[in-house]
């Protein structure tokens, strides 16, 4: 159900509902999988060593870093910025099935390819991302620093968030680490559509006939299979998009330990390769691969529930 299919014409979804589909399956994903977003993001700011070793590290461990976070900020901390993150969530899930599902509706009439294709599910799925990408980042960027701040808060409230950062940083503040965001976002998009839909054909393959009924957990399944290895093969960028994307930030870091100014994405891999090595690209890549897994898996997962229920419903009054 993800992407055109010409075999399934008469599934009868419109576009409209790949849409609803999109921003809904968002919405759920991100409300679950908060609590670890906050958690990998608070992991790939920080520069010290992620390592009980470390006497200046203030987090080292999953189990232990959702301790301090709860002891010193309260369980309400692993929801901040969620109001950003449901907005990107929602708009970004929108934006990103209806373009996906456009793009390889576009290659099919233009017998190009086959639309089912790993190489068409792959460009597709990078480009819908990108486009959906360029349509949320600034909302992005705000979750990122709404998540990144302990206590007190520099910012209270999303609309004085909005403010402060216009009036000190200028416009541009909501597009800082889009370079870093585009050069990973394609690759990680273009995996996880083509890796989705390579290992449903494979658990087709694999599996016994009566373990095939199951489509709503072959889906979760292939869906947060995907998610790891899109996750792993871009993540660096993922790190280097959240460092640079607190910049100009740096008194709300400071009782988190060290802070580090970039003047760009060379400059931050650079900084990061010189003083943190080749492990610190991937800091955070604990909790990311748990969050990635979770949520590639959920949101294929309601995507198809809801594209399933949209047809059937539409059959039921038909």
């Amino acid at each position: 159900m993800v992407g055109y299919d010409p075999r399934a014409d008469g599934r009868n979804v419109s576009n409209l509902e790949v849409a609803v589909a999109g921003s809904v399956s968002g919405l759920v994903t991100r409300m679950l999988i908060s609590p670890l977003d906050v958690i990998k993001i608070r992991f790939q700011l920080q520069i010290e060593r992620l390592s009980r070793s470390d006497p200046n590290a203030k987090y080292h461990g999953i189990l232990q870093a959702g301790r301090q976070i709860l002891q010193e900020e309260g369980p309400t901390a692993f929801w901040k910025g969620h109001i950003p993150a449901q907005l990107l969530s929602i708009g970004y899930g929108a934006v990103q099935f209806l373009s996906f599902e456009v793009l390889t509706e576009l290659v099919h009439r233009a017998s190009v390819r086959d639309a089912r294709d790993f190489s068409v599910h792959f460009v597709c799925g990078g480009l819908s991302a990108c486009v959906a990408t360029l349509a949320v980042h600034p909302v992005d960027v705000l979750r990122t620093r709404f998540a990144a701040q302990g206590e007190p808060r520099v910012y209270k409230t999303l609309r004085s968030a909005v403010v402060t950062m216009y009036r000190t940083e200028g416009p541009l503040v909501f597009y800082k680490g889009l370079n870093p965001t585009l050069i990973a976002i394609f690759p990680y998009a273009g995996f996880q559509f083509s890796f989705y839909s390579s290992l449903k054909h494979a658990y087709q393959w694999a599996m016994p006939a009566e373990g095939k009924k199951n489509e709503n957990f072959k889906n979760l399944l292939c869906g947060s299979g995907a998610g790891v290895i899109s996750k792993t093969l871009t993540y660096p960028m993922d790190l280097f998009k959240k460092r640079l994307q607190v910049g100009g930030f740096e008194q709300a870091r400071a009782s988190f330990g060290q802070v580090r100014s970039y003047k760009g994405l060379l400059d931050c891999a650079r900084q990061v390769l010189r003083e943190e090595g080749a492990q610190g690209c991937f800091k955070g890549l604990a909790p990311s691969l748990l969050k990635a897994a979770l949520s590639t898996g959920f949101v294929f997962f309601w995507y198809e529930l809801f594209c399933n229920l949209f047809h059937h419903m539409k059959k039921a009054d038909s």
